[in-house]
């Protein structure tokens, strides 16, 4: 009888996958009609959509039944979903339809990594009774629900609530990898995962310029490197905390991890000067100087200053960039001359914009909305103030406390000459990066990039949360 029920069950179950792999196939199927279809028509959008669909389809399926391959395949495949970006940069243009923006494929990656991590936190809670909470954690938490609730009130609250929306992923995804992260191969994996993403980034841009199609914008006389993102300032600014970081961990790694990593920090170095992005050079020199002190490293030093010669000697473009900032004229926003000034003027118009909700602000991503430059306020700080009030501001101000401050605790704690060492490095780099570029651009509006800053967070959380143990050996990857 049992040898009956077991041919029975398995019969079934050959049926089952018989059925589902019909439907998988009849499903691929229709949707590769609906996307030729739309080619030929030269709908990009009918094109993009049923792919994205499908696509979202199977990495949901990956999120019910393996959680924690579902947040590492996200990071290291998101910049690669900017590629497909429909709404095209939003910088600057206040027409965007937001119907555009919420049919992006990233919005909808953004929609789903919400949903899933909700229920996966959810159930985290439900088997423990708790989730494993820190400081920054409430400090994110309440940066997210300060953002929230000031859009609520703006004028405009469907733009204002999909910002309010992205800034919360940023937050989700730091509270899903502090539950992930007290084990160290799970931290390995992560790291593993945001430099894979490096790799695709890089991959791409490399294949993109010997093909012909240099990924890039043009910006006043400036050609400047854009890679996987529709911005040469996202690309920039995504570089600037890979290159600080992984320069914090590769004197920890094995000898095979340490020539990948390096090949990937040359590339990083030499595609970071061609984005021209200013901020994201300068904020990388800081970090890398924080990097090299806590080393100890002459050498990095060396390092800095040959990249620094050459890059300006090699790309005169780069030079010619920052000589910018000597010019005696305040360009109104734009790709050119000293938008230094520039943004100086702009901050003494915009601050009096928080007297209409000094309390909660006029909402996230507002300010482009309210003012006849239609720029973004290029200063957090003051961008909290305004479009999140006194309440939000207090909360960002915390949380960069806190950032200074896991960063300051995890190198205290990190065992001398350990990975975890690296991590700590690599992370003070990077926070110290956040806070000197923050004070003259919109680096939280870069979602993208601070989902591998916050992931940098987490494992530096991690390092910190762990006690000191003066017999700890030490261990490379």
């Amino acid at each position: 009888m049992t040898t009956v029920v077991r041919h029975v069950r398995n019969a079934g179950g050959t049926r089952g996958g018989a059925l589902l792999t019909a439907l998988a196939a009849l499903a691929a199927a229709g949707v590769a009609v609906l996307a030729g279809l739309s080619l030929a028509a030269g709908d990009r959008r009918g094109v993009v959509l049923p792919l994205a669909a499908a696509a979202g389809l199977a990495v949901a399926a990956l999120a019910v039944t393996r959680f924690a391959g579902y947040v590492l395949l996200i990071l290291a495949i998101r910049p690669l979903v900017d590629l497909v970006k429909l709404s095209g940069p939003t910088a600057g243009r206040t027409g965007v339809d937001p119907a555009a923006r919420f049919t992006d494929p990233s919005t909808l990656l953004a929609v789903l990594f919400l949903l899933t991590a909700g229920l996966w936190l959810a159930a985290q809670v439900s088997r423990h009774g708790r989730l494993r909470g820190s400081p920054l954690g409430w400090a994110m938490l309440l940066v997210g629900a300060t953002g929230l609730i000031s859009a609520l009130g703006a004028d405009r609250p469907t733009p204002s609530l999909l910002e309010a929306l992205r800034i919360l992923t940023v937050v989700v995804m730091f509270v899903v990898l502090e539950q992930l992260l007290p084990d160290r191969a799970a931290l390995r994996r992560v790291l593993l995962a945001c430099y894979a993403s490096l790799a695709l980034a890089l991959g791409y841009t490399v294949l993109a310029s010997v093909a012909g199609a240099v990924p890039s914008e043009v910006k006043g006389e400036f050609v400047r490197i854009s890679g996987p993102f529709t911005q040469s300032t996202t690309f920039g600014r995504y570089l600037m905390f890979m290159v600080i970081f992984g320069f914090g961990i590769y004197r920890f790694l094995g000898p095979r991890w340490r020539v990948a990593l390096a090949v990937l920090l040359a590339g990083s170095l030499g595609f970071l000067l061609t984005t021209n992005t200013r901020s994201a050079i300068l904020g990388a020199a800081i970090g890398l100087v924080v990097v090299a002190l806590l080393h100890r490293s002459g050498r990095l030093l060396a390092v800095l200053l040959v990249v620094a010669v050459a890059g300006v000697a090699l790309l005169p473009a780069v030079g010619d960039r920052f000589a910018q900032l000597a010019d005696s004229r305040p360009v109104g926003g734009g790709p050119t001359g000293n938008t230094l000034a520039w943004r100086v003027g702009y901050w003494t118009e915009i601050v009096g914009l928080a007297n209409r909700n000094p309390v909660t602000g006029i909402g996230p991503n507002m300010t482009q909305h309210q003012t006849a430059e239609a720029k973004k306020p290029h200063n957090d700080v003051l961008r909290a103030y305004v479009e999140t009030g006194v309440v939000g501001l207090l909360a960002y101000l915390v949380m960069v406390f806190l950032l200074l401050h896991t960063a300051r605790l995890a190198l205290r704690r990190a065992p001398p000459g350990s990975l975890e060492r690296g991590i700590a490095v690599g992370f003070a780099g990077c926070a110290v990066a956040f806070v000197a570029v923050s004070l003259a651009s919109n680096v939280i509006s870069n979602v993208v990039t601070l989902w591998y800053f916050v992931a940098f967070a987490a494992a530096a959380g991690a390092v910190a949360r762990r006690p000191v143990h003066t017999d700890q050996v030490v261990e490379k990857v």
